[in-house]
């Protein structure tokens, strides 16, 4: 394992995480608002937190639904795309020891003819060098 290039090696792992939000371009879902469910992965080094089996060698993962949360429950935002970066940009910044990233947002109710989970988008990001 590399400990956390982005891909490979040791994540964090946050699934199904469901919060109301006010994102999309058509009207009513900027003022009625929708469900959207997001997954993270974050890569790191967990072989410290491994060894020493304490919380102060990793990054708590309510720390990173915080970010997600404050995103979706937030500011509008017109594309899911912009939500994911969003998200992804801010667990960068807030925690240096994170390698990558990747985020899923999705839309479980669209309007469209036919049966599906959801429709969205997923990214990847990478700390810049």
């Amino acid at each position: 394992m590399d400990g956390g290039g982005g891909g490979d090696g040791d994540k964090l792992i946050l699934r199904g995480l469901q919060f109301h939000g006010f994102h999309g371009v058509k009207q009513e879902e900027q003022t009625l608002g929708q469900k959207f469910v997001v997954d993270i992965d974050a890569w790191m080094d967990l072989a410290a937190a491994g060894e020493s089996d304490s919380i102060a060698d990793t990054i708590s993962y309510t720390d990173i639904y915080r970010i997600a949360k404050s995103v979706v429950e937030g500011a509008p935002h017109n594309l899911l795309e912009s939500v994911a970066h969003s998200i992804a940009t801010g667990t960068l910044q807030k925690f240096p020891k994170i390698s990558a990233v990747r985020v899923k947002v999705g839309k479980p109710h669209v309007a469209v003819q036919g049966v599906l989970d959801y429709l969205g988008v997923e990214i990847m990001r990478r700390r810049k060098a």
